[in-house]
């Protein structure tokens, strides 16, 4: 009785893989969701911006929260000038983050060099901008 269950249960299986045809698909879809996909294509190309890493150096609130981020901002850009730095507002925080580091490796590395001026600095996730090219013109 197993032998026969087993058996039946072979053959339809065998019957089922064999009855899968090998065709085409056809898709109908809307037109205007290729045109949806070439405009998404398009704005990831205008998107400059990447998962990285950036150092926090400045967080404040307040009436006088710009003016201190942009003393800081100028201390900061004197002592590094070869450091990108961004000031942004969040409501209802300044913020002041420097550099665009790939990986959190090359973020601490920087993090060593700035540590010494900016005691309240330290390495967070953040949106950076791709990397520029230089051309052979320039």
């Amino acid at each position: 009785m197993k032998r026969i269950v087993c058996l039946s249960i072979f053959i339809f299986m065998t019957i089922f893989a064999f009855a899968q045809s090998r065709g085409s698909v056809h898709i109908d879809q809307d037109s205007r969701i290729e045109s949806l996909i070439a405009k998404q294509r398009s704005l990831y190309k205008m998107d400059s911006s990447l998962k990285g890493y950036r150092i926090h150096i400045f967080m404040e609130i307040g009436n006088d929260a710009l003016r201190h981020a942009q003393e800081t901002k100028a201390q900061f850009e004197h002592a590094f000038p070869d450091i990108p730095i961004y000031l942004t507002y969040s409501e209802p925080y300044f913020r002041l983050r420097a550099g665009d580091f790939r990986n959190r490796v090359e973020a601490e590395k920087c993090l060593r060099r700035i540590k010494p001026r900016f005691k309240e600095a330290f390495v967070t996730a953040d949106r950076i901008y791709r990397p520029r090219f230089k051309s052979n013109e320039e």
